[in-house]
C-alpha cells in the first residue's frame, strides 16, 4: 500500500489544565497547551492517527485534534 503524508494537530491537555490553574506541567513545556503539527506517512488517516497515538499517547494527557492529508 502507498504511504500518504498526513497532518495530525495534538496538544497536551494536562499543560492546559496546569495552566488554568496558575501552574506549569512537571515535564512539558507550556507551549504543549498549543496545538503542535505532526507529520506522519501512513496508508489513510486511521493509520496516521494511530502512529501519532503510539508517539503521544491519550494516557499522557496529549489530544489528536485532527488529521488532514498534507499536499
Amino acid at each position: 500500500m502507498e504511504l500518504v503524508k498526513f497532518e495530525v494537530g495534538v496538544f497536551n491537555q494536562e499543560v492546559r489544565d496546569a495552566m488554568k490553574l496558575g501552574e506549569r506541567h512537571s515535564q512539558l513545556k507550556d507551549d504543549w497547551a498549543d496545538i503542535h503539527w505532526v507529520e506522519v506517512r501512513a496508508t489513510d488517516e486511521k493509520a496516521a492517527r494511530q502512529k501519532v497515538g503510539v508517539q503521544y499517547p491519550a494516557s499522557r494527557g496529549y489530544v489528536i485534534t485532527e488529521v488532514v492529508k498534507a499536499f
